[in-house]
């Protein structure tokens, strides 16, 4: 029987309610906001955030040889830039509830990329849940349209965006364990943050997006640095905290807040909801990620020092 710190379950239960926060801050910004423009001003908020830590520590730096300089980048564009920017354009097309709960796909992107790049090998018996996870992905997103239905209109690109992200971030927590040989987990975050920005920049200028919409509400101000804090770098914060002291079967069992949260506070806030296929599909996706816990796998001697980074901005 496993037992866990309270403190340790409840700080991963506010991180995770946290991470259920971000479609009700999103959604607005994205009905006037380019997507780009969005992600640059979170981006630059958050590498304001680090850039303290940054300066006082970049002499660690020289500790990454070229594939912890590459995993590095690899996390910072990929699992910090493109997956944010696919996250939020995913907004433009979908349910945001689809949008947010399809994240839950990112540990079986995770696993693959692990396999591949910290030779962390799963074993046989983890193959039987890809097909489960595969239904309830499905169920998930469409319900029970035909795959031709699914995937013609909007809520087809919105799902192929969202999960596209959920990719981006599973594989950023491969990587990030691949770097986490040779920094520890606060610097990696910073350096996640600061590598990003510039490839943002090229982006937001390419699609001529720098500069914020014209007559701005006063509360996209607000809504931009809570995204940045909240959902962000608080929730990260208070998860991997809690993460220290509780097993990650518990831990998945506390990341029910998440769901939770999304579907309350987008049914409050945005008028969403999905439907009794949809639910059947996040809950099969969510027994499917849970087993995953209990399957072991076979890992290198070398270890990381540290816990993965989190998979989302």
């Amino acid at each position: 029987m496993l037992h866990a710190p309270l403190a340790g379950v409840a700080l991963i239960a506010a991180g995770a309610a946290l991470w259920g926060t971000d479609a009700v801050l999103r959604q607005p910004l994205v009905d006037q906001w380019s997507p780009w423009t969005i992600v640059l001003y979170e981006h630059l908020i958050l590498t304001a955030i680090v850039a303290p830590l940054l300066v006082r520590r970049w002499r660690e730096l020289s500790h990454l040889d070229s594939a912890g300089w590459l995993s590095a980048l690899v996390v910072a564009w990929g699992g910090s830039a493109l997956a944010t920017l696919a996250f939020t354009t995913a907004f433009k097309y979908g349910n945001p509830n689809v949008v947010i709960l399809l994240q839950k796909t990112q540990p079986l992107w995770a696993i693959g990329a692990a396999a591949l790049v910290v030779r962390e090998r799963p074993r046989p018996g983890l193959l039987g849940l890809l097909l489960p996870a595969a239904i309830g992905t499905y169920l998930l997103s469409f319900g029970t349209d035909s795959p031709s239905e699914a995937f013609s209109g909007a809520e087809g690109k919105a799902a192929l965006l969202a999960l596209i992200a959920a990719a981006l971030w599973g594989a950023a927590t491969a990587f990030g364990r691949r770097a986490l040989r040779q920094i520890d987990a606060p610097l990696l975050t910073a350096v996640r943050f600061s590598l990003a920005l510039p490839l943002l920049l090229v982006i937001a200028v390419t699609h001529d997006a720098v500069g914020p919409p014209a007559d701005v509400p006063g509360g996209d101000w607000l809504r931009l640095p809570l995204i940045a804090l909240g959902p962000g770098l608080i929730a990260m914060l208070l998860y991997y905290r809690g993460l220290r002291t509780t097993p990650a079967p518990v831990a998945t069992l506390a990341e029910l807040a998440f769901p939770a949260t999304a579907l309350v506070v987008n049914y409050i806030f945005l008028d969403a909801t999905i439907d009794a296929w949809q639910v059947l599909g996040l809950v099969i996706l969510w027994v499917t990620i849970s087993l995953l816990h209990w399957a072991p796998v076979r890992v290198p001697d070398r270890e990381p020092l540290a816990g993965p980074i989190p998979g989302s901005v």
